[in-house]
């Protein structure tokens, strides 16, 4: 390997840090939602995993059956979790630049 070999593969790791740095920045700075229960439950989190908003539907407050409420607040949170991820992934492929993550490694 030469030098100039080193010197670009060094711009490269530069140019990635720069776009995994830019890539942490807009997740935190987004926001996903999830939703149960037909829409009756709605959870929207933030990009640092924090829950912003919960909510209810108030016909569903009206069921007052509280093992569903529980069920669907849940479902929802999972939901968002699963939204969080997808951008997470789609976003880091753009940071990579198409170069794939190895397995189990994440950002």
């Amino acid at each position: 390997m030469n030098i100039g070999n080193i010197g670009k593969m060094m711009q490269q790791a530069r140019k990635m840090q720069e776009n995994l740095k830019k890539m942490q920045e807009e997740l935190a700075a987004s926001e996903v939602s999830g939703e149960a229960g037909g829409g009756m439950v709605r959870v929207t989190m933030g990009g640092d995993r924090v829950v912003r908003r919960v909510e209810i539907a108030p016909a569903l407050w009206r069921e007052q059956d509280k093992d569903l409420l529980e069920d669907l607040v849940a479902a929802a949170m999972n939901a968002a979790l699963r939204a969080l991820d997808e951008l997470t992934q789609e976003k880091q492929k753009q940071a990579m630049g198409g170069l794939p993550l190895p397995p189990g490694f994440s950002l």
